[in-house]
């Protein structure tokens, strides 16, 4: 099994067959109290079990069952491992041979948990309730339930969840039901603990297909039934087509409060995403698609450490881009991939190229947060690995046949970039016999462990016909003097959303505009300084700080006000603490205002970037 320094856990000896929490929830107290059922199968023998923990979970009793529903008591000791967890070592009765099924509970409470959301009802949308949300990826869980929180590691699980009156909770489950105000949830197929997802709020749910609904706060849930009414399954079967059954049953997508720090997070059955998609005219539905991709790509084959995280995010950013070529053309595609490789460029000019996190293989050392590893390289350097391995197929069809031939062959599987690549080289005889392992300067075990710009990039000439006329706009507001002659004869508030924003991603590459021209920008286009389209709001929020362009700071103070994702967020933090003494005086009120309804993580992420 492959090796994880972030787990604590003897997920070497010992495998988890299925786990089931039973869980009250104490929304005044925000505590989680009760216990977890672990059936579990020796691998190697032992005589004694290691959980991963943390600090803030406190473990009341430790019971091995026995035959006719005896208990025998446990002797546990908590130990230290890392500042992002600790572990709990569980004294077995005796050495336990290979083979051996035993069950274990564990009586727990957990409070001021960093992977358990706990929101004030003004940090919802609704700001009538508090809200509880858990977020695992990467290594959370182990504050939420003792775990072996190692993506190497998958098992079913069951839950009955407690609740207060007038509160509803959902999971990532396939099975759900109610009794009273219990909630009773089963999830039948194995799943790594990081994608074990729990909320609790004042939440409601409106279908939006024949196998999707919408989940939302009362105030939300019409506008998110009308973005995502009908779309849903269309993303679902063309992504059938491509990649093979969808395994999960149901495909639920649950709007979160916006302080919900990712744009999605894919738990099976049920994807989070950020309130910041209720667009109002579908233009962010790319985001959902990501999310469908990794029905296949990481929740089904998943990488077995986050070192090889590229696995998950790489081969999802290709699926999602062959759904949205078969949907919408090879031109959007490319437009929106062309937005993906500028924010690759941006961070690897802010990260200098050859920094050891632009490897597609991270080597995570002991006691780093994998977390503190998250950036555009497994998502857009990994984006340009598999369409390089599609390449050297020469044939769409052919490659798309073999990304459902890796799906059937690792799926309910944790896999290692030897492996999936060790399969493509057996899936293809011909590639293998040419040495296409080892063409010069494209060895894959140089994609693997060079950091630096990808050595192939994807054509995205199908675009240039939305791309050209967007970057000659672009090039004329960074001239001076400013020929408004021309620029008035194009109106780029008609382009679709992406074509929109590779505008503004080019205004941004050439900013500081020349003396007064942020000023004109910002007369000509209304529409785009004054938009409710998250991208847009982003984009034109770091040209305002680009430009220090103080009369419309309020902008970015707004935008990061209504909004905690942290895609958006720390880039504008990294900006102002960068710029004039006005933005950096901006960026520490703004998180002064700001700091309680964030992400835990994004709070010290936030801290860091302006040295607090």
């Amino acid at each position: 099994m492959a090796e994880d320094v972030a787990t604590a856990s003897s997920y070497r000896e010992v495998q988890p067959q299925h786990m089931h929490l039973e869980l009250t929830v104490d929304t005044e107290a925000r505590m989680l109290r009760g216990s977890q059922r672990l059936d579990l199968q020796v691998l190697r023998e032992t005589e004694e079990l290691r959980l991963d923990t943390h600090r803030c979970l406190r473990v009341r009793g430790v019971r091995l069952e026995k035959n006719q529903g005896k208990h025998e008591t446990l002797s546990w000791e908590e130990k230290p491992f890392t500042g992002y967890g600790t572990m709990v070592v569980l004294r077995l009765p005796s050495l336990l041979p290979s083979g051996a099924r035993i069950r274990v509970i564990i009586d727990y409470e957990a409070a001021d948990s960093p992977g358990v959301c706990w929101l004030d009802p003004q940090q919802t949308a609704g700001k009538k309730k508090p809200y509880m949300y858990t977020q695992g990826q990467a290594v959370l869980n182990r504050s939420f339930f003792p775990c072996f929180d190692s993506p190497a590691v998958k098992c079913t699980y069951s839950a009955n969840i407690k609740v207060p009156e007038g509160f509803t909770a959902v999971m990532s489950a396939n099975n759900s039901d109610r009794q009273g105000d219990t909630f009773i949830f089963k999830m039948t197929q194995p799943i790594p603990a990081y994608l074990v997802a729990l909320v609790v709020g004042d939440i409601v749910s409106a279908e939006v297909g024949p196998r999707s609904r919408v989940w939302a706060e009362p105030c939300l849930i019409e506008a998110a039934k009308k973005e995502y009414d009908g779309v849903i399954e269309d993303f679902l079967k063309v992504g059938e087509k491509l990649f093979g059954p969808y395994v999960w049953g149901r495909y639920d997508v649950l709007f979160m409060p916006p302080s919900f720090p990712f744009g999605g997070m894919e738990n099976p059955c049920i994807t989070f995403v950020t309130p910041c998609l209720l667009a109002g005219d579908r233009s962010l539905a790319d985001v959902i698609i990501h999310e469908i991709s990794h029905s296949w790509f990481g929740n089904l084959v998943t990488n077995a450490n986050w070192g090889e995280f590229w696995l998950n995010e790489g081969f999802t950013m290709y699926a999602q881009r062959r759904i949205t070529t078969e949907l919408y053309g090879p031109a959007y595609t490319c437009l929106e991939a062309a937005a993906g490789r500028a924010l690759l460029r941006q961070h690897m000019d802010t990260s200098g190229e050859d920094h050891p996190l632009n490897k597609l293989r991270v080597k995570i050392e002991p006691g780093v947060d994998p977390d503190d590893t998250y950036n555009e390289t497994p998502y857009e350097k990994g984006f340009c690995f598999v369409s390089y391995l599609a390449h050297l197929t020469g044939d769409q069809t052919k490659f798309d046949d073999f990304l459902k031939a890796y799906v059937n062959k690792f799926k309910f599987q944790s896999i290692l970039a030897d492996e999936a690549l060790e399969f493509y080289l057996e899936y293809f005889p011909e590639l293998k016999a040419r040495g296409v392992d080892k063409i010069a300067g494209l060895e894959f075990d140089h994609w693997l462990n060079t950091p630096g710009w990808p050595p192939f990039l994807p054509d995205l000439s199908p675009g240039e016909a939305l791309m050209k006329p967007a970057a000659e706009l672009a090039n004329l507001w960074s001239s001076t003097p400013l020929d408004t002659e021309t620029i008035s004869k194009v109106d780029p508030t008609k382009w679709r959303t992406y074509q929109l924003v590779y505008f503004l991603d080019r205004v941004l590459e050439l900013s500081p505009l020349p003396n007064g021209n942020i000023e004109q920008l910002e007369k000509f286009y209304p529409k785009i300084s004054n938009a409710t389209n998250a991208e847009l709001r982003m984009r034109w929020a770091q040209i305002v700080l680009r430009n220090d362009y103080q009369p419309h700071f309020h902008k970015v103070r707004d935008f990061l006000h209504c909004q905690g994702k942290q895609k958006y967020t720390l880039p504008l933090y990294r900006t102002m603490q960068a710029g004039s003494e006005a933005a950096q005086a901006l960026a520490r009120e703004t998180f002064i205002q700001t700091c309680p309804q964030l992400h835990a993580n994004v709070q010290n992420y936030v801290k860091r970037i302006l040295g607090t």
